[in-house]
């Protein structure tokens, strides 16, 4: 008997899986794709158009007011079912109303403010926040850091397949080597328990688990900060000890932030934010910041110069400069002028 054919969304899975997507990448193209679907009320991909993926991208600008990387992520999962999945370029130009676009500047803490959270964090999740700040990482970069990415010799860290699939590396501070070694000392403990109990080594991406068959149950290539629980891995329903989870880490951010008492909006990136603004901030150049952060363009970069604060440099209020002569002037001579003499 004949297997029936797969449904659509499972080949979708399938072919990005054989691309190399990320897990992040899939669920998100699934969900675009089955909301493309559902907006053209259950017909077919085959029967739409690039009218058809217009109106739903202007759905999502004008009616939904998504941000113009939410609409174009959007799009590039339609793009890929077409020429990936279907096989069908779409014929005309997809001409939709675009997402407005706005630039926001990045949330910066002052040093005091930083140090006031990390006060208020204790134990695994504070050594994560030190990195992130030490490091200028993103989130995820730090999540998917693997012990053979710390170099304690040369205070350097390796962020393998960052944004933009690009390899980097970064300082790593001397003041965290002591308890970041420790913090693996625990790790190994866990990892080998791990493997007297059978659970599955960690997950390896690509080929990589073809390339080095024996490198999943090798302590070297273990998360650096492991979950505290067991989970199944969704493409091979093994049993694995994954990485924690960025959630976590911002709900313990935005209770440390309440508890400090810090009216701004802070999450796991505003550290990256930090990082970058307060090596400024110290006489270093934009060129050896844009390499830390692996930014492609040093524009991106530049944002952090507006929102600098260059001690004796900076611009001055004029309610600043005129403040020693405001706050010793006589108050008896500072009177309202008087009006005009009027002659009758």
């Amino acid at each position: 008997m004949d297997n029936p054919p797969k449904k659509l969304l499972d080949r979708v899975r399938d072919r990005l899986r054989t691309k190399h997507y990320s897990i992040r990448t899939e669920d998100s193209y699934t969900s675009w794709i089955k909301r493309y679907i559902l907006f053209h009320d259950k017909k077919h991909p085959m029967q739409l158009d690039h009218r058809d993926v217009e109106t739903f991208l202007t759905h999502l600008a004008v009616d939904r007011k998504v941000a113009p990387s939410t609409q174009n992520q959007a799009l590039s999962a339609i793009l890929f079912l077409y020429k990936e999945v279907l096989d069908i370029p779409l014929d005309g130009y997809v001409d939709a109303v675009r997402a407005k676009s706005s630039r926001r500047l990045p949330v910066v803490l002052t040093p005091d403010e930083l140090f006031s959270v990390l006060s208020f964090v204790e134990g695994v999740p504070r050594l994560m926040l030190q990195l992130l700040y030490g490091c200028g990482l993103r989130g995820i970069e730090l999540l998917r850091l693997r012990v053979l990415d710390i170099d304690f010799l040369r205070y350097e860290v390796m962020v393998r397949n960052g944004k933009g699939a690009k390899d980097r590396v970064t300082m790593l501070p001397k003041n965290l080597v002591a308890p970041l070694q420790s913090h693996l000392a625990f790790a190994k403990r866990q990892f080998e328990k791990d493997m007297e109990k059978g659970i599955c080594g960690v997950y390896l991406p690509h080929a990589l688990s073809r390339k080095y068959p024996n490198a999943a149950t090798q302590w070297k290539w273990q998360y650096v900060f492991p979950s505290r629980a067991i989970s199944v891995d969704p493409r091979t329903g093994m049993k694995r000890r994954h990485h924690r989870h960025l959630s976590h880490l911002n709900r313990k951010i935005r209770l440390s932030v309440r508890q400090a008492g810090i009216p701004k909006h802070v999450t796991s990136h505003t550290f990256r934010h930090s990082f970058a603004t307060h090596l400024l901030e110290a006489g270093y150049d934009i060129r050896t910041i844009q390499e830390l952060l692996g930014h492609k363009d040093v524009s991106t970069t530049m944002i952090y110069t507006h929102v600098l604060n260059k001690k004796g440099l900076a611009v001055q209020s004029p309610l600043d400069l005129n403040e020693a002569q405001m706050m010793f002037a006589d108050p008896d001579e500072v009177k309202a002028p008087h009006p005009p003499h009027l002659n009758i």
